[in-house]
């Protein structure tokens, strides 16, 4: 897969990474992304040799959430963020997944990186759950994962005012994550990566089972509950004319 927007290779033994890099739509949930990573994780899924996985993006940029696009086909009533599971991909892996955020991490891209078992961030990166600038609820399970990861404090701050934090004021908030200059992100990933790789898969299959349970088992009443906000907060004129105003910036 080295030639897709959605990069799978062996960086450590029994350690895969998946890069997303497409580059044209700067990590936005293109088509081609989304396709890419619903497929890498169904490979890695089923690959008994793998152990742990790092999902990391490319220069400046880790994932940055839907695409013009779908934000106004949702706008239309069109379909659900819930008609591909994207956002859980990290979860529902078997093995552990370790978000190396070096880059921005914006909206459904950010929580895209929350879903993983261990994530780092940069201190230079920008991080938001920006759902609300355009007008519309928070989705892809945001309202589930933002506050069992961050604290139900700054996880409300940051969806209600939909504002930018860079990782550096995240870190003096206090969240639990590493926070480190970027060009040292991957380095503590590899890191991470290795002392996990070193159990039997077995065990780090089971454990992680075990310590997502509570995440697993709320997340689909908390996806339901958000498929129910959207129907009422994305059909608003203001939110298309909000997403067509912000994309033109």
């Amino acid at each position: 897969m080295t030639d897709s927007v959605v990069e799978l290779q062996t960086v450590e033994r029994h350690v895969l990474q998946i890069k997303m890099q497409d580059r044209v739509s700067k990590n936005t949930f293109s088509e081609a992304l989304t396709r890419g990573l619903i497929e890498t994780f169904a490979e890695v899924g089923a690959r008994s040799d793998c152990k742990v996985v790092i999902l990391t993006g490319y220069d400046n940029y880790f994932a940055s959430g839907g695409t013009q696009e779908a934000l106004l086909s949702l706008s239309a009533g069109h379909g659900a963020f819930t008609d591909r599971d994207l956002y859980s991909l990290a979860l529902r892996c078997p093995v552990p997944v370790i978000s190396a955020m070096q880059g921005h991490g914006i909206g459904g891209g950010f929580v895209l990186g929350l879903f993983s078992d261990i994530v780092i961030l940069s201190r230079e990166s920008i991080y938001t759950a920006n759902f609300m600038r355009y007008g519309f609820t928070p989705g892809m399970g945001a309202t589930c994962v933002l506050p069992q990861k961050l604290g139900f404090g700054l996880a409300t701050e940051m969806m209600l005012s939909a504002n930018n934090y860079r990782g550096e004021e995240l870190q003096q908030r206090g969240i639990s994550f590493p926070v480190l200059p970027r060009d040292q992100v991957m380095i503590r990933a590899l890191e991470l990566a290795q002392v996990l790789a070193e159990k039997p898969r077995l065990s780090l299959v089971t454990l992680k089972e075990h310590l997502n349970a509570s995440l697993r088992d709320a997340l689909p009443g908390m996806v339901e509950k958000e498929v129910a906000m959207h129907a009422i907060t994305f059909p608003q004129p203001e939110v298309k004319a909000r997403i067509e105003e912000l994309f033109r910036h």
